[in-house]
């Protein structure tokens, strides 16, 4: 991957729609352009069963599709994507240097859109049926549970947004509270009220298992109030968080928020000059695949901005 000559015109971190869609911009206007990737190339929507909320598509996609034919739009213009993992960022002189594990790369500019990842319960069932039973997006999976039974596990503002949201389909909801109490905002749980028909609160409640037969899933194992219980369901959602992918940022002159998600200023640009962020990845962000595609426009305009500029200093 390394190539210690060559300097690219933007280099891309990560190739999730966000960057998929710069690409896009920054080929079609002849900017050279590369995308490192160190896991799926389409990001989470790759491998995000069904899509039904990006426009365009009256009938939705599968998020592999939707994922596979932005990369194939991108490559059409030109972008190159390679497999690899970056690890630092760094401003040397007039060049942006990308650590990697192959080697050092070098660009003019650069656009981080390495996305966030679910956090994991971390317990059996829960990898073996992601995706065919377990979710992570309710916006995304939920209409698929139209008059059936849910479990949701966490009790943060995401857990009782999102609960709220199922009830549009779900006919029961129990949500699954490691702790004595919600940790949602007061406003949140004085809406839940208005859901007492269909969403049960279980406190002091460990999530153990997630059971399945036949490749579907049927039940939850939780240990409540130190007993084991099983809970019937046809599907689990899990909200306990957001990782964002900004580790391999820590040494770096890259401010991030308290959440981890990259500071940037109203033209994307990061504390570190001609070093860009869009998507997931972002602080403020509102983590949808459709706003994920427009940031990455953005940052591709704003590239093309900052690498047309007459003078740059650093």
């Amino acid at each position: 991957m390394g190539d210690s000559d060559k300097i690219h015109d933007v280099a891309m971190i990560g190739a999730g729609p966000a960057s998929l869609a710069a690409a896009i911009y920054t080929t079609r206007e002849d900017l050279e352009t590369v995308l490192y990737e160190k896991g799926v190339v389409g990001g989470l929507a790759s491998i995000t069963d069904w899509v039904d909320n990006y426009p365009g598509f009256p009938e939705g996609i599968s998020g592999l599709d939707l994922g596979e034919n932005l990369r194939k739009q991108a490559e059409r213009f030109g972008a190159k994507i390679e497999l690899g993992e970056v690890t630092n960022v760094s401003r040397k002189g007039d060049v942006v240097e990308l650590d990697t594990t192959d080697g050092v790369v070098k660009a003019k500019s650069v656009l981080i859109a390495t996305g966030s990842d679910y956090k994991r319960l971390g317990i059996p069932g829960e990898q073996e049926y992601y995706a065919r039973g377990v979710h992570f997006c309710a916006t995304c999976d939920g209409a698929f549970y139209r008059d059936r039974r849910l479990v949701v596990v966490g009790g943060g503002n995401s857990a009782i947004q999102e609960s709220i949201f199922l009830t549009r389909f779900a006919s029961k909801i129990d949500i699954l509270v490691r702790g004595d109490q919600l940790r949602a905002s007061d406003i949140l749980q004085h809406e839940l009220e208005k859901y007492k028909d269909k969403i049960t609160i279980h406190f002091n409640t460990t999530t153990e298992e997630i059971l399945g037969t036949d490749g579907k899933v049927t039940g939850v194992k939780a240990v409540q109030e130190g007993k084991e219980t099983i809970f019937e369901t046809d599907g689990v959602f899990v909200f306990i968080g957001l990782l964002p992918n900004t580790g391999f940022l820590k040494d770096s002159a890259i401010e991030l928020d308290e959440l981890g998600l990259i500071k940037t200023d109203d033209r994307l640009q990061t504390a570190i000059p001609g070093v860009f962020a869009a998507g997931d990845v972002r602080s403020g962000a509102t983590m949808q695949i459709a706003s994920a595609v427009g940031e990455g426009a953005t940052a591709a305009l704003r590239i093309r901005e900052f690498l047309e500029a007459p003078v740059r200093e650093y």
